[in-house]
């Protein structure tokens, strides 16, 4: 293990305690996909987790950029037991260990799970679970098969295989409690079915996790991750709060304008009918949609990065303002700059200044745009206007507005002595 690697992995481990310490951390549902086992396809590895539970926070799907391998975890064992599990995991899959391998480490702690893989490894389930692979076989045929911990406590999808692994068990208080049998296995079959047809690993894993949510009641985020692209929904679906639940994916997640990017999330989202920028009409899209549409990468798609700033809902209203941007104009930094820029003068944007052209990194060969923010002091949430006149002129206007405003009041309270003094006068 080279030192960049330990102090990842001492960092990551860190990350891990801090949030277990506090509260459980535990997925009921978890899917691994791989439509591509040669990592070819952009879209051909993923996988996500999500559940009933509170506390779904970005532990229980950890992606490895550098080494293209997922870890997902869960289980009824207590927080020490999974970290010290995920640690483990990580760290042998840092030395080339094996999906199984690694998933095996499972076993040594009680009701733990670990389901690992990646393009080029294949995937793998340890420790305690209920699960189903689906398997494409080498004459084409698509197999479900169940596996659980009870029958030896580790179920695997080849390397060089195309399929995928499904684990859920219903939370407790779930009041869908006593369908996870069920839906397991159909959710299963259905990714079979797709599997079969030609879908990438994003849409199926979206897929099953919208069955799973709607049918078996297992339905907060969590989140899911592409492999290959080295893409994940990050914090859109975890929960805020600790002791809270994620987002719920069987729902509808935002409105957005398709002409200029403006968006909204529910339930705010309730209260919009049509773009307040342009009038549009809005495009609703369901939360599994949107973590469809975040994991899988197309020509179009462009990666944004936020910085300076950590302002609640920037990075979102950002990224759709830019992701507008760069379809209409192209990577041009002086259009998106523009664009944003017009968000921060409609109220779209709070709490950062504007942008210039040299604030905005464009990548183009890798579809990817940076955007670096100056916070505004003092609390403020929009900049001051930018009017074409020298201050110094405002003061003197404001010095005559002044001067005009006190002739008004004086005259205002003698103005019965005024018009009597005139009157004699005449």
């Amino acid at each position: 293990m080279n030192k960049k690697t330990k102090y990842l992995f001492l960092g990551l481990i860190l990350f891990l305690t801090v949030f277990t310490v506090i509260s459980e951390v535990s997925a009921t549902c978890n899917i691994i996909v791989i439509t591509d086992p040669t990592g070819q396809d952009p879209n051909g590895v993923a996988a996500g987790s999500m559940s009933f539970a509170k506390n779904m926070f970005q532990s229980s799907f950890l992606m490895s950029k550098d080494k293209q391998f997922a870890v997902l975890s869960g289980g009824e064992g207590n927080s020490s037991d999974r970290v010290q599990a995920i640690g483990q995991c990580v760290a042998a899959l840092q030395n080339g260990a094996s999906p199984s391998a690694a998933a095996s480490v499972a076993s040594s702690f009680n009701g733990i799970r670990l389901v690992v893989g990646g393009p080029n490894v294949g995937a793998a389930i340890g420790g305690s679970f209920d699960a189903y692979v689906v398997e494409e076989q080498d004459n084409g045929e698509i197999t479900v098969t169940p596996y659980s911990s009870t029958s030896g406590g580790l179920a695997v999808l080849q390397e060089g295989h195309r399929g995928a692994i499904i684990h859920l068990r219903n939370s407790e208080g779930n009041p869908k409690m006593g369908t996870a049998d069920s839906v397991r296995y159909q959710t299963a079959v259905n990714m079979g079915k797709m599997i079969r047809d030609g879908y990438p690993a994003t849409r199926i894993v979206g897929e099953g996790m919208r069955e799973v949510a709607t049918d078996s009641g297992e339905q907060y985020g969590g989140g899911a991750v592409n492999l290959v692209s080295r893409v994940s929904t990050g914090d859109m679906f975890t929960p805020t709060e600790m002791n809270s639940t994620g987002y719920p994916m069987s729902e509808n997640y935002t409105k957005s304008c398709p002409t200029c990017g403006w968006s909204v999330g529910f339930p705010e989202a309730d209260n919009y009918q049509v773009c307040p920028v342009d009038g549009s009409q809005l495009k609703t899209t369901n939360a599994c949609d949107a973590l469809i549409n975040a994991i899988t990468v197309t020509s179009n798609t462009t990666s944004v990065s936020v910085y300076g700033s950590d302002r609640a809902g920037l990075a979102d209203t950002t990224e759709a303002i830019v992701q507008a941007s760069v379809t209409k104009y192209g990577y041009n930094p002086d259009q998106i700059a523009g664009s944003i820029n017009k968000g921060i003068h409609n109220g779209l944007i709070m709490g950062v200044n504007y942008v210039e052209p040299k604030d905005i990194s464009v990548k183009e060969n890798s579809r990817a745009v940076g955007v670096y923010y100056e916070p505004l002091a003092d609390g403020r949430t929009s900049p001051p206007w930018n009017l074409p006149v020298n201050s110094f002129v405002l003061t003197i206007i404001g010095t005559i507005q002044t001067a005009i405003g006190i002739i008004l009041i004086l005259l205002v309270i003698f103005r019965s002595r005024l018009i009597k003094n005139f009157q004699d006068r005449k």
